[in-house]
């Protein structure tokens, strides 16, 4: 398996392309450590493109503006734009500071780039204790099909207390329609978690799901499904597009909750997610439901992957 990066600038932007022989292409944004594109090439040689708006750099006039926001050290939101950590106030806006970061070059190795921020690029009021993160994106063949592993490491450098963190992705998958694609969800019990105004009432709805089409009107999603996964054994969701001959496989196996919206433009986000907003009635950091704890010294990791297929 051989890959080549290269280095652009375009619009003021600092882009990173990887792509894999076999025919599978991202790019990143150094910006928020995004991805703006992820394609495959198609039978005719063409390149075909998965993410909403995918590979433009431009603003567009309405809508959603991004690609592939990574969340952390929050997910979603705080209440009012702040909180506390441990009696230290912490602030910061929708999906948290990673978004708004400038990352340097990444580290480069075959089929892989891997994006850090640590300590010293975070200020006290964004998060207060020392925790890096590395942001790992790898191109890899599963039984000869190429798919995107996105990997988070985070490490918690304090030697005495735990940290806590909460992370995901939330990428737009484009459609040709909204209203005639489908989200297809694997069998299980799904717990919604109701956020009314995008914050936690308390409320929690449990959804006996047979796998297939999801049980959710598509008028409905932007004001967000969110949804504990504990008790949906094979975590594999679907998006499918036949206007626009794409399938993409979503392997969320290690995700504890799912986040499903749209702004009702066609695109469908299906958002990984360890950790959830805060409620209405805000607790302090350390006790925000689905946080995540490192113990001191250690690290935590996790994995997804991203299967992009191009139809007949």
């Amino acid at each position: 398996m051989s890959s080549l990066y290269q280095y652009e600038e375009k619009d003021g932007l600092q882009l990173d392309h990887l792509t894999l022989e076999s025919g599978l292409r991202i790019v990143v944004n150094r910006h928020g450590a995004e991805l703006i594109s992820i394609a495959r090439r198609g039978t005719d040689g063409n390149w075909n493109g998965f993410l909403f708006r995918d590979g433009d750099t431009g603003t567009p006039a309405e809508g959603w503006k991004n690609h592939a926001t990574v969340m952390g050290y929050f997910v979603h939101r705080l209440k009012d734009e702040h909180s506390t950590y441990r009696g230290h106030p912490i602030k910061g806006g929708t999906h948290s500071f990673l978004r708004h970061k400038d990352f340097g070059a990444p580290a480069v190795e075959t089929g892989a780039m891997t994006y850090s921020i640590g300590p010293g690029q975070i200020e006290p009021e964004e998060y207060p204790f020392k925790v890096r993160m590395n942001l790992m994106y790898s191109l890899v063949e599963t039984a000869g099909i190429p798919e995107l592993l996105v990997t988070f490491e985070f490490e918690n450098l304090e030697p005495e207390l735990s940290a806590h963190v909460s992370f995901g992705l939330h990428p737009g998958f484009a459609l040709s329609s909204l209203k005639g694609a489908q989200i297809l969800l694997p069998k299980g019990t799904y717990i919604r978690h109701v956020a009314p105004g995008n914050f936690l009432s308390g409320e929690t709805v449990r959804i006996d799901h047979p796998g297939g089409p999801m049980p959710f009107k598509k008028q409905d999603l932007p004001g967000s499904f969110i949804l504990g996964l504990d008790e949906v054994p094979e975590r594999i969701f679907t998006v499918e597009d036949p206007g626009g001959h794409r399938r993409t496989l979503l392997d969320y196996n290690e995700a504890p909750y799912l986040t499903l919206w749209s702004d009702g433009h066609d695109f469908i986000c299906v958002e990984p997610c360890w950790g959830l907003p805060d409620h209405e009635q805000q607790r302090p950091f350390e006790e925000k439901e689905g946080i995540q704890e490192i113990a001191p010294g250690k690290k935590l990791t996790r994995t997804f992957s991203i299967r992009p297929e191009v139809l007949p």
